[in-house]
């Protein structure tokens, strides 16, 4: 079943009445309904929908901390709630004291709903498949409300609800090469489904000519915003974070020290505004509703949670514990996205990447391979599709003194994950142009 605001409120008031004097509590809910449909070769293959919710309690209690999930169902009674807790006041008797356990504060409590523009369930199949009928598309479409709720012993009620979709697919030729894509938002447009497709067919006509092996090197490439999206998010393992930089292992170390510098063409925030995520995180903190990260190449700030915080004698800026990004923004450049080709002019255009690992973090390296569709670009004009490449350079480079232009559109890339619930948020990035990026296979 799904879980709104006063149900939420009412079931964590109850439990927060049975605490004892030393006794703190953290209660958070996820839920969702969504409509999920899987395709395959321009086929419904499964369609259902899932109503769900779950409950996190974490229990505080003389330095001493424990936390425990279960589903929250239209049968859990106060009762079954009060034996949650009872079972996680005995596993914290077992445990060692934290030094730098934060209890929780009332800084005030935030509801906030994005209201969005989804296809109505029973007209998906025929605008989802009507653009695809003639090709072998395979993929997976999702959309519906997400709900997430904070609240504390201290008082603080959060509640943050939006509608998204997600189109998450791919495009096959005969000889089973793919065009990957997504399509999603909070909005959803036909037209732009449309437009897209049309793209992504050019895409996939180009993939049926001989494959252009190349030699390692250095290249001139263009990456596509589903390309950055994945250098980006590697900044959440172990870059962003001021905990990381504390222990030695960041990095945006050199940023920080002065002993490196970024393109002034590079800035990155985590940019609540576009109603995707919430601002608050599992602790009830409230982040502003942008945070400037790194701004014309000059960091700003690390994330900084409350335990970093609290350890380094710090101000927490509203990070999630494992300081991580929720909701990144790299701004746009100048480059319109139409003339991509043209200003890459002779060099690869690369749609997407996987694989993606830190090399070597301190230096800020980061290896990985191409994946879907790349191509040999001359004149402007796309030649060939390319053999897979690994890849490995530094962001100090390729967001540094070799980084050309980013596209005038950024495009958000959603977070497709859908284990045990669907994943809310993603990266809003442009394309962007490097002079010269390193390829090693």
């Amino acid at each position: 079943m799904t879980i709104d605001f006063s149900t939420a409120q009412q079931f964590s008031h109850q439990l927060f009445a049975a605490l004892k004097p030393a006794e703190a509590l953290f209660i958070e809910f996820t839920g969702e309904s969504s409509q999920f449909i899987r395709f395959n070769r321009a086929r419904v293959r499964q369609i259902g929908t899932v109503a769900q919710a779950m409950v996190t309690l974490r229990l505080q209690t003389h330095q001493r901390t424990a936390s425990s999930s279960f589903p929250y169902t239209s049968d859990l009674d106060q009762a079954g709630a009060i034996a949650q807790l009872e079972a996680l006041r005995s596993e914290t008797l077992q445990l060692p004291e934290d030094p730098y356990l934060s209890p929780p504060v009332d800084t005030g409590s935030i509801q906030e709903t994005y209201m969005g523009c989804l296809l109505p369930p029973e007209a998906a199949v025929e605008a989802l498949l009507t653009p695809v009928h003639d090709l072998d598309f395979t993929g997976i479409y999702s959309g519906g409300t997400i709900v997430r709720g904070s609240f504390n012993s201290a008082g603080q009620d959060h509640w943050f609800a939006t509608e998204t979709f997600c189109l998450d697919y791919s495009l096959f030729t005969a000889a089973g090469k793919a065009v990957k894509n997504t399509y999603a938002g909070t909005h959803w447009d036909q037209g732009v489904y449309h437009a897209q497709i049309e793209g992504d067919r050019q895409q996939l006509s180009q993939l049926d000519r001989p494959v252009r092996s190349l030699s390692p090197g250095r290249y001139r490439t263009y990456f596509a915003p589903a390309a950055v999206a994945e250098l980006v998010g590697m900044l959440s393992w172990g870059a962003v974070s001021e905990a990381s930089y504390r222990q030695g292992g960041s990095a945006l170390a050199k940023l920080r020290d002065g002993a490196a510098s970024l393109s002034p063409l590079f800035s990155l925030h985590e940019d609540f505004t576009a109603g995707t995520v919430p601002r608050f995180n599992a602790d009830g903190e409230i982040a502003p509703a942008c945070v400037p990260l790194i701004t014309q190449g000059h960091l700003h700030t690390l994330l900084i949670s409350r335990r970093t915080a609290q350890e380094y004698g710090l101000q927490a800026n509203g990070a999630s514990a494992h300081e991580g990004l929720r909701s990144p923004l790299v701004l746009p450049g100048t480059l319109a996205a139409e003339d991509c080709l043209s200003a890459l002019d002779t060099g690869l255009y690369v749609g997407n990447l996987h694989y993606l690992n830190w090399s070597d973090r301190p230096s800020g390296r980061i290896t990985g391979m191409t994946r879907y569709a790349c191509f040999w670009v001359e004149r402007g004009k796309i030649v060939a599709p390319i053999t897979d490449l690994r890849f490995d350079d530094s962001l100090y480079a390729f967001w540094g003194e070799q980084l050309d232009a980013f596209t005038n559109t950024p495009v958000w890339i959603a977070n497709t994950d859908t284990y045990e619930q669907r994943s809310l948020g993603g990266t809003t990035v442009p394309g962007m142009l490097v002079k010269a990026f390193n390829f090693t296979l």
